[in-house]
């Protein structure tokens, strides 16, 4: 995965850690560091690591693959926002935050303003207090629960109480990081 891509348009991109977006000029060359998610964590030539969705995958050179996870049309459910969040990746770890046992907890609560909608707010927590990633993980999660039919606000919270440890991962992410 370590081929040198120049863009061949300029792509929305999210700075690892910081989580700020920010323009990845056309020509920009760059080098796919993983793909999972539904995204792609790129090394840039201009500096720095970048999340890009997969929808700009063409900008890369590669096709646009068809979703694989179709949010259903229709109501709210917290099923959906675990799936979701099944969705977000440490760009340096090939498992998803909830298989690392990073969410803590998960609210719904519904709105005033409008009916059938909710709130949701999700503590989560990162492998070691110190970590950078904690911006950019926050506002991946975000944006996901973001797009759910129902959601009016998403509220991703970084908490370290309890501090976390491997025995919050989960046996399908234990597998994957090859593990017992």
């Amino acid at each position: 995965m370590n081929d040198f891509i120049p863009l061949s348009r300029a792509v929305e991109a999210t700075a690892i850690p910081s989580g700020h977006n920010t323009t990845l000029p056309e020509g920009t060359v760059v080098s796919i560091t993983q793909s999972l998610g539904g995204t792609f964590t790129v090394h840039a030539s201009i500096g720095g690591l970048y999340r890009i969705a997969a929808q700009d995958a063409d900008a890369l050179g590669l096709e646009v693959a068809p979703q694989t996870h179709v949010i259903a049309e229709g109501a709210f459910s917290e099923a959906l926002v675990w799936d979701a969040l099944r969705g977000v990746y440490d760009p340096e770890i090939p498992v998803n935050i909830v298989d690392l046992g990073l969410v803590y907890s998960l609210q719904a609560e519904p709105t005033e303003a409008k009916p059938d909608t909710y709130k949701v707010v999700v503590q989560m927590t990162l492998t070691a207090p110190g970590c950078g990633m904690g911006p950019s993980l926050a506002a991946d999660a975000r944006q996901r629960i973001s797009t759910l039919p129902g959601v009016a606000e998403a509220d991703v919270q970084l908490v370290w109480d309890p501090p976390w440890g491997p025995e919050r991962i989960s046996e399908e992410g234990k597998a994957k990081l090859g593990i017992g």
